[in-house]
């Protein structure tokens, strides 16, 4: 039967904004005595003192963690993440609330913990571990495994101020990946180094998630890292919790709230619409395929255009177009109906776009009615703005994918007949 080895209650967070000290003795002293007398402190050193100066930063946080579960923290930057971690990890103490935890912990919440720049790559590892809570003893015995994971085997008795940014990261991950905790802690630190190195920190992780005796909390960014490593979610909010449970429900719920979506425009009074004398814009929306109100347009979600205008002119050939552009300017596809006959009235277009074919990214469609198929009579520029968030699935792979598109092509990859033919025989 698992057992509860964190359990945060009514956890709130409060922060004073401004100095908290003046960097003198003697006018810390004038403070103290200002406010036994009620006299208001000297302008050069100190702020105002107003209730606005004060950032609650979590906010009554509850939440239960098991043994040998591994939990996701996800939000915005400046959501309060960071915060709690470091309350768990009784680095700061919370204003009210109160936490439990059972077996030692160790936090990784900031790589490089202890590193000097004078000393070489060796020394630093055994100052970095034992600031993260490694015995000088465990430390020796996986020195050679630390080393060897950084791949700084030919640096390793160099100073570090000789490092590039990408050496000093790997190294120190590398350290921070070999602790013992029963509890691990840590913040965005699968974003080091290059890719190569990322994916080998990911490997690493993996196996420390497989190992069920050890409780992760894990702060990322990668929302593909969080729903593959984590089991469990919460989404915080600024300070405030706003969902928890399944990594996966949690994780669409916070992406939605994300997407600056705006897929659907009409307008009731033809006089307002857009257009001019040949042609009114009467209606425009995106309708993607979702699985359920609360899911997410994704890489996989089948797509579909539909846009009603009002032809103002008899006996007319006309086609559409629509032009999808990603933010970067770049022209993703124009795709153009058939040209037919019209007479004056409403005419009706719907283009669909299949699943597994975007890739992840922002985009906006316009829409373009052309006559003879050569003569533009109107163009409508970006009148939907859409979102679309990642999705991967039997890749251990999370850094972005290329391209500005992600199609599915019929990919055959097997072994060659005559070697299927000799492990056969072999077996």
């Amino acid at each position: 039967m698992s057992r509860i080895v964190i359990e945060a209650t009514n956890i709130s967070k409060q922060y004073t904004l401004g100095a908290t000290g003046t960097g003198s003795f003697r006018q810390d002293i004038k403070r103290w005595l200002g406010k036994k007398t009620g006299r208001p402190n000297d302008p050069f050193f100190y702020g105002s003192n107003s209730a606005a100066d004060t950032l609650l930063a979590l906010q009554n946080i509850s939440f239960q963690v098991q043994q040998g579960d591994c939990w996701g923290i996800v939000g915005a930057n400046g959501a309060g993440k960071s915060t709690l971690l470091k309350i768990i990890s009784r680095i700061i103490q919370p204003t009210t609330g109160t936490v439990k935890g059972r077996g030692t912990i160790g936090s990784l919440l900031e790589i490089g913990t202890g590193f000097h720049p004078e000393l070489s790559g060796r020394e630093n590892i055994f100052i970095s571990g034992y600031l993260l809570g490694m015995k000088k003893a465990e430390i020796k015995q996986q020195f050679d495994e630390i080393v060897a994971f950084s791949g700084l085997e030919k640096f390793i008795d160099t100073p570090v101020k000789r490092y590039s940014s990408g050496m000093y990261v790997r190294l120190a991950f590398s350290v921070a990946a070999h602790l013992q905790a029963d509890i691990l802690i840590m913040d965005e630190v699968l974003a080091v180094g290059d890719i190569e190195f990322q994916k080998k920190c990911l490997d690493k992780m993996q196996q420390v998630v497989n190992d069920h005796l050890r409780t992760i909390l894990f702060v990322s960014h990668n929302m593909q890292a969080v729903t593959h490593l984590c089991r469990q979610a919460i989404w915080l909010q600024q300070g405030k919790l706003v969902a928890m449970g399944d990594t996966s429900q949690v994780v669409d719920q916070y992406v939605g709230s994300l997407q600056q979506n705006r897929l659907r425009l009409q307008w009731q009074h033809e006089a307002e619409a857009p257009g001019n004398e040949y042609v009114r814009i009467l209606s425009m929306e995106l309708v993607p395929e979702l699985h359920s109100p609360e899911s997410v347009i994704d890489v996989r979600t089948p797509l579909h255009v539909k846009f009603t205008i009002r032809n103002l002119s008899e006996n007319i050939l006309l086609n559409a177009g629509l032009h999808l552009f990603n933010y970067a300017g770049e022209c993703i596809f124009d795709v153009a109906s058939k040209p037919v006959w019209c007479r004056a009235g409403i005419v009706e277009g719907v283009c669909d776009i299949p699943g597994h074919f975007l890739n992840d990214g922002a985009y906006y469609l316009s829409l373009i009615i052309v006559r003879d198929t050569s003569i533009p009579l109107y163009y409508f520029e970006a009148g939907i703005h859409f979102e679309v968030a990642d999705y991967r699935e039997d890749t251990t792979w999370f850094g972005k994918w290329k391209g500005v598109v992600r199609p599915q092509f019929p990919f055959r990859f097997e072994p060659y007949p005559a070697l299927r033919d000799t492990q056969s025989i072999d077996h």
